[in-house]
């Protein structure tokens, strides 16, 4: 029996699961985990949350994820390093700081049992006036974007952490925010193509290990529909970046989809369109979306060989790289931070920016 659990990513409550969670996650074989600020209290907690999280793990690992980009998208603060944006990092134009920095990042996260981080940003920051993305992304252009973004993901995924390249077909040129509003971009699909998809090019040839497709309305691609819910986006995505690997979507309780569609209906169209996976920042709306999956491969609304397919995606991915767990040790995280390759990283920035300052 498959198990449309596989296919979502839930947020939790608090600090440790309780007992209505540990149901959802191990009755359903929920895919994985995304975790919050609300979530953690310092590296310790943290990893016995995921030690408690993993125990209920079917044949394989759960993804246990999170937002860790630098900058002011952090939710793990104390005892990690805090990096500064991307784009202040970038501006020393060193992609080998970028993946010391993200080797990093990713030994961190690892040591707490975190397997996957939902960075680098691959948006291409065209529009000054964008706030949503702005100093997160890496530059303002394809070429200043797409070769941090092979750093990042070389940074994260050599350290055992799966890299996440988002918001595809790109955050940069917009004003508002999916969070509280559907971004409407008007550029060709030329446009599009010359600027904003380049580094999800450059992302999938750096073998990246999972996409995000964005909340946004794109006419080039779809009059009606948001791109996570529009079989041409998704058909779009594979086409002009080759891959083929996981696609799951941005977070499906933003308004951006939300205001627009039920839980249930905006979860069987995504899952339909193409999406392989769905993020829910509550458990309730999870909970609702295995059930409208379900009901859905039986009407036949969601074809069953193509559920089975995002099945054998996560499966994969699982195998070839969560193959070798173990739960985390709690007294031996600490050696992962305020190591010497994190004074280094943080060292070599502040160094190639004073001589940057100094040549301006």
């Amino acid at each position: 029996m498959e198990y449309p659990g596989s296919l979502i990513l839930t947020g939790i409550k608090g600090l440790t699961l309780n007992e209505e969670e540990k149901h959802f996650l191990k009755q359903e074989k929920v895919g994985g985990v995304i975790l919050f600020s609300h979530n953690f209290s310092d590296p310790a907690q943290l990893a016995e949350l995921v030690n408690s999280i993993q125990s209920l793990r079917d044949e394989w690992p759960l993804f246990i994820s999170v937002d860790h980009e630098g900058g002011r998208v952090m939710r793990f603060k104390k005892g990690f390093t805090q990096f500064p944006s991307m784009h202040e990092m970038a501006s020393v134009d060193s992609p080998k700081l970028t993946y010391e920095v993200h080797a990093v990042m990713a030994k961190e996260l690892a040591a707490c049992g975190i397997n996957l981080s939902f960075s680098p940003v691959c948006d291409v920051w065209t529009n000054p006036e964008n706030k949503v993305v702005g100093d997160r992304a890496f530059g303002h252009s394809p070429d200043e974007v797409e070769k941090h973004v092979s750093a990042a993901i070389r940074g994260l995924q050599t350290h055992g952490v799966l890299s996440c390249a988002k918001h595809f077909p790109g955050h940069g040129d917009t004003l508002k925010d999916s969070h509280n509003d559907l971004p409407l971009i008007k550029n060709s699909l030329n446009d599009l193509r010359a600027r904003e998809i380049q580094p999800f090019v450059k992302a999938a040839k750096s073998r990246v290990e999972f996409m995000m497709m964005a909340h946004l309305q794109v006419d080039a691609l779809d009059e009606k529909l948001p791109t996570s819910l529009s079989p041409r986006a998704y058909e779009f995505l594979r086409e002009e970046t080759k891959f083929t690997k996981i696609v799951i979507t941005d977070d499906m309780e933003m308004k951006a989809v939300s205001d627009g569609w039920s839980v249930t209906d905006a979860a069987v169209m995504a899952i339909a369109a193409g999406a392989d996976m769905l993020i829910y920042r509550q458990m309730s709306d999870a909970e609702k979306a295995v059930e409208a999956i379900r009901e859905a491969i039986k009407s036949k609304k969601i074809k069953k060989e193509d559920f089975l397919d995002k099945i054998s995606r996560v499966e994969k991915c699982k195998s070839d790289n969560l193959r070798e767990y173990r739960p985390i040790y709690v007294p031996k995280i600490s050696a992962a931070f305020n190591s010497s390759e994190s004074k280094q990283s943080l060292e070599l920035y502040q160094g190639l920016k004073l001589k940057k300052e100094s040549k301006a």
